[in-house]
């Protein structure tokens, strides 16, 4: 199989976009919140939104199964506070459930997490543990800055999140880091937030011994890693200065980049100085970039053209990059896959 780790449900039904606009000029003007009642969205509308974007790219681009997610810059933790977010997140979940539940053999989930700024992590346990116990999901997107661009929160090393990071080993679901919309101007969510965002979190793994903590912890860092393969030596140089082991030693069975990276060049530098144990397929379509490159004719997201065609990676690596290190990343994934398709053979 071909399992892009990295989708979002960028395409929703317009009710959901009206009915988060609504909910946060209530929150501004500390008015009454819309209801839940009030929100229409029918299965028809769900099968035209996927069928004609991440159904089509999957057809057209040869994958067969992407993990899917609410709109990463959508989750918005910085609106409100944990009683909106939680409503909202519980909404945007159950939405990807419907997805998986029309799509079964295209689509698995990953939930957002009730995340507010200043709000203990053990607050989205309750979440997490509906989403994969009752709705089959098998991961989460946890976001290390839930303040939306100004980053005020614990570092990931923190014993903040520890009883979180109990709860995922649990459960036996990784996280894949990312962070949501940014509010702070001096940066472009997808641009540079979202990459500022991964360099910092691997910046404060590699100098931590979070993972002699936690040993069985699987973090995901997406959008190729942030900065990190692409000054390796300066992370790797700071790690040995500070007698930390090697990057990829630190690395090891808990941290894993994925491939969402959108050039044939920064491909081929991933695949070259990340061992190939820990790279996850993904494209993040239809996401960050959705137009086509001049110079190939082909889309920017496109991400398996680039895998394809690095000269890095034996056909055994792909096997482990488009497979079989998230079949491993994700303990649940197999079974899901299995339950899924045999539901709806």
């Amino acid at each position: 199989m071909i399992i892009d780790c990295h989708g979002h449900y960028t395409t929703e039904p317009k009710d959901l976009h009206r009915f988060r606009k609504d909910q946060t000029e209530a929150v501004k003007n500390k008015t009454a919140l819309p209801p839940r009642a009030g929100l229409k969205m029918s299965d028809d509308e769900i099968r035209e939104s996927i069928a004609g974007a991440q159904l089509k790219f999957q057809k057209e681009r040869g994958t067969d199964l992407t993990i899917f997610s609410p709109r990463a810059s959508g989750m918005g933790h910085h609106v409100g506070d944990f009683a909106v977010s939680q409503e909202w997140t519980a909404i945007c979940n159950d939405l990807i459930h419907r997805v998986c539940t029309l799509f079964p053999k295209n689509f698995i989930g990953v939930c957002q997490l009730p995340q507010t700024q200043g709000e203990s992590p053990t607050s989205s346990i309750k979440e997490l543990e509906r989403c994969v116990k009752e709705l089959g999901f098998v991961g989460c997107n946890l976001n290390p800055d839930p303040s939306g661009g100004y980053f005020n929160a614990p570092p990931l090393t923190d014993k903040w999140w520890y009883p979180f990071y109990e709860k995922m080993i649990e459960l036996d679901v990784p996280a894949m880091i990312h962070v949501s919309g940014c509010c702070n101007p001096a940066q472009h969510t997808t641009g540079s937030y979202y990459l500022n965002a991964d360099t910092m979190a691997v910046m404060q793994l590699i100098l931590s011994d979070v993972f002699k903590q936690f040993p069985k912890l699987k973090l995901i860092i997406p959008h190729g890693g942030g900065a990190v393969p692409y000054h390796w030596g300066r992370f790797r140089g700071i790690a040995l200065d500070n007698k930390k082991p090697e990057l990829a030693e630190i690395m090891g069975q808990n941290i894993f980049f994925d491939t969402c990276v959108y050039h044939q060049p920064g491909i081929d530098l991933l695949t070259k100085v990340v061992p190939v144990d820990n790279i996850l397929f993904a494209s993040e379509m239809v996401g960050a970039v959705k137009g086509i490159d001049p110079k190939t004719g082909n889309y920017f997201d496109d991400t398996k053209r680039y895998v394809d065609g690095t000269a890095n990676l034996s056909a055994a690596d792909k096997q482990k990059v488009f497979e079989g290190n998230a079949l491993k990343v994700y303990p649940r994934l197999k079974a899901q896959i299995e339950k899924q398709t045999r539901g709806n053979a």
